[in-house]
Order: structure tokens, then C-alpha cells, then sequence
């Protein structure tokens, strides 16, 4: 039995891991990571601080966001329009901005 739950605990962490590569590879793929990085500032926020700052409850606004562009939170230079982002990207993109806490 406690090997099966071992298998099982494994399995999960496979599975989780797995949707942060896929996440992480949509940011990429959107261009996202031009600007922004996990751990640092490059143009806009290190995606970690963004976490810090936000929360579930901003999900709706942030997704936004990232599809109209944004200025004036952090700092003078503003984040363009990504019209190549659809709604459900921009869902998926903060669900994993936020999780990086």
C-alpha cells in the first residue's frame, strides 16, 4: 500500500512539474519572456514579484492585461498590447505567474 502512495505522491509532482514546463514554455512562445523573467527584472517585474504582489482574486484583471497592456504599476515604461494572447492563454499565463510564490 505504501508503495502505491509513493507511486502516486510521484506521479503528481511528475504531473505538476510537467504543467510549469508548459506554462513556462506558452510564455516563451508568446514572447512574454522578451520582457519579464521568473526570478529577476528585465523590462517589466520579475514574474516572482508579480506573484508576491497579486493574488487569486486579481486573476480576471491581470489576464487582461496581459491581451491590452498595462502601465503605470511598475514603473514609467509601459507593457504593450499582446493581441496574440488569446483569453484562455492569458488565463493559463497568470494561473502560473501566480503560482510562482
Amino acid at each position: 500500500m505504501k508503495a502505491i502512495y509513493v507511486s502516486l505522491l510521484a506521479a503528481a509532482g511528475v504531473m505538476s512539474a510537467g504543467a510549469v514546463q508548459a506554462d513556462e514554455a506558452l510564455a516563451k512562445s508568446k514572447n512574454c519572456l522578451s520582457c519579464h523573467a521568473v526570478d529577476k527584472k528585465v523590462v517589466g517585474p520579475a514574474y516572482k514579484d508579480v506573484a508576491k504582489k497579486y493574488t487569486a482574486k486579481d486573476e480576471a484583471m491581470l489576464a487582461e492585461k496581459v491581451i491590452k497592456g498595462g502601465k503605470g504599476v511598475w514603473g514609467p515604461v509601459p507593457m504593450p498590447p499582446n493581441p496574440s494572447v488569446t483569453p484562455d492563454d492569458a488565463k493559463k499565463l497568470v494561473k502560473w505567474i501566480l503560482s510562482l510564490k
